[in-house]
């Protein structure tokens, strides 16, 4: 009797390949109703909110924000401006890639980045290890749930997803893998350029493309059955 239950969690919680087919799914990029809404800012909120916890665990920044660092010291610009040109420097690649932009292209670009600086300015940074890496797991799972939460609702994804979702769908590659990928280019061009990295760094790289695919799969398991 115990193993058959066993099978079952494990393929509740398996990480997806591909993004559900979710009940709140919005009809095209466009259309904004009020639940998709809803639901599109508290992912935005969750993934700002998670980047924060891991900035702030003083165990070494996310890649993205590795690069976007990097960028900050080497042009003398603000951090802010320098995750604006790195997230269009990645829109451009989505053009090959044929990925259409939205609505939640636009608000990815916008709530994410007041979201994270809401994180940043209420949560002290953290100088305990144990609690440090508390953080970082939660950041990771914040950001893993939130993540997928707002592609879920079909209004088109921010420019680093946009640039996942579409590598997942011309190569076939499982979305863990890719993620991986995309973070690792991210890492290596911000310590390159001065970015500061960690063991935190090592963790979010490893665990956030896992994080993102269970999430797919926990909310394809819930509109199921709400449907």
């Amino acid at each position: 009797m115990g193993t058959p239950s066993l099978a079952r969690t494990l393929k509740f919680f398996a990480p997806s390949r591909s993004v559900p087919k979710t009940s709140w799914r919005a009809p095209n990029y466009w259309t904004v109703r009020p639940k998709t809404f809803l639901i599109l800012i508290s992912g935005l909120f969750m993934m700002g909110i998670g980047g924060s916890l891991s900035v702030q665990s003083n165990l070494g920044n996310p890649p993205w924000t590795v690069l976007a660092q990097g960028i900050s010291k080497q042009a003398g610009i603000t951090l802010g401006w320098a995750f604006f040109i790195v997230s269009c420097c990645v829109l451009l690649i989505w053009f090959p890639l044929k990925v259409t932009p939205g609505f939640g292209t636009v608000a990815n670009t916008l709530f994410f980045a007041a979201s994270l600086q809401l994180g940043v300015t209420i949560i002290p940074p953290q100088h305990n290890f144990k609690l440090s890496l508390l953080m970082i797991f939660c950041g990771i799972s914040f950001v893993g749930f939130g993540t997928a939460l707002y592609i879920s609702c079909g209004l088109g994804s921010g420019p680093r997803d946009g640039w996942m979702i579409g590598l997942v769908d011309r190569t076939g590659i499982r979305i863990w893998q890719i993620r991986l990928f995309n973070e690792c280019f991210a890492l290596a061009g911000g310590y390159l350029l001065g970015g500061k990295i960690g063991l935190g760094t090592v963790l979010v790289m490893l665990f956030v493309g896992q994080a993102i695919a269970i999430s797919f799969t926990l909310l394809g398991n819930f509109s199921n059955r709400k449907i």
